[in-house]
């Protein structure tokens, strides 16, 4: 009975260094990404506007863009993981009472953090592709209705289907997940985080993309996504929760392309647009044109999009 008691004393203290890790962990994250939001949302609308039109990203801009995401995702998915790090701990634990090889839990979350790393370079790349073809806003979300239509609608098909069945359900199955897949040493748990990893991405990558939506630095959208991912896993009937919202997604995605706007002539109002964030940039630089150029450019009609990008370069050089 005392060395029961010990046990327990041990699990109990052992649960709580995991969970205030996690803790600590989560918060440090979601620090980083509040940051991240707050330095972009102060920065001059007329400049957020143009910059995303004129950079062009290079090796230590997509480096910070894969940092983002990383940390965006432990912030996201760590919380909806704590309940299988914690099972994984007090088995570790109980085995350890049993002569059996002790393993630091950390080692377990490194494989599955590994996994979610691995999914950022992916979204970083995804990023980089609606970047280039002018497809997001300054907050990093999409400025196409009918992508974002078209995410929303796939997304809400996803929680529908098998592999979302599959996946979830080995989420929500902590024991049942250790008990069937359980093996030994460090690298026996590395693997095993790298396995429940898969199964989190398998279920989550598609409710990732919906970032894209509403916009990667939407903190209150990160947030809401990562509260519906918590309980979506941990919550009873979480499972039926994430279908109901799927079937909401497949009617809202139509519904946003429908609303759409009618452009009649795409090509105008983008040369209107441009031509819109120069006289903006002007402002930001005092560099405003007189009547008679005014009206002259009204003469002579939209710039080329190459001349109105060269004005838009030179004028932010000067800020």
């Amino acid at each position: 009975m005392p060395s029961r008691t010990a046990l327990e004393a041990v699990l109990k203290r052992d649960r709580l260094l995991v969970l205030g890790g996690l803790a600590g962990l989560t918060a440090l994250a979601w620090a980083y990404v509040g940051y991240r939001a707050w330095d972009m949302g102060r920065m001059d609308m007329p400049m957020a506007m143009a910059m995303p039109r004129m950079q062009v990203w290079g090796v230590l801009d997509l480096l910070l863009l894969f940092v983002m995401w990383a940390v965006m995702m432990v912030a996201m998915m760590v919380p909806s993981a704590t309940p299988m790090l914690l099972m994984f701990t007090t088995i570790n634990r109980r085995r350890q009472d049993q002569q059996q090889p002790y393993v630091p839990t950390t080692m377990f979350l490194g494989g599955y953090l590994l996994v979610w790393a691995g999914f950022s370079i992916l979204a970083m790349l995804a990023q980089w592709g609606l970047h280039s073809a002018a497809l997001l806003s300054p907050m990093m979300g999409s400025t196409s209705p009918i992508l974002g239509g078209l995410v929303l609608l796939a997304a809400g098909i996803f929680q529908w289907t098998p592999l979302k069945s599959t996946c979830l359900t080995h989420c929500r199955s902590p024991l049942g997940f250790l008990m069937t897949d359980w093996r030994e040493g460090h690298r026996g748990a590395l693997g095993m985080g790298v396995r429940h990893g898969r199964y989190c991405v398998g279920c989550c990558w598609f409710l990732m993309a919906l970032l894209f939506v509403a916009g990667v630095m939407n903190v209150l959208w990160v947030a809401i996504l990562a509260v519906f991912v918590l309980v979506e896993k941990v919550v009873p009937r979480g499972d039926v929760v994430g279908r109901v919202v799927g079937g909401g997604l497949v009617v809202a995605g139509p519904a946003s392309i429908v609303e759409m706007p009618v452009e009649q002539d795409p090509a105008g109002h983008h040369h209107d647009e441009q031509a819109e964030i120069a006289r903006a940039v002007d402002e930001c630089t005092g560099d405003d044109r007189d009547d008679h150029d005014e009206q002259d450019h009204l003469e002579r009609g939209p710039d080329p999009p190459a001349a109105v990008q060269d004005r838009l370069g030179r004028r932010v050089a000067l800020v």
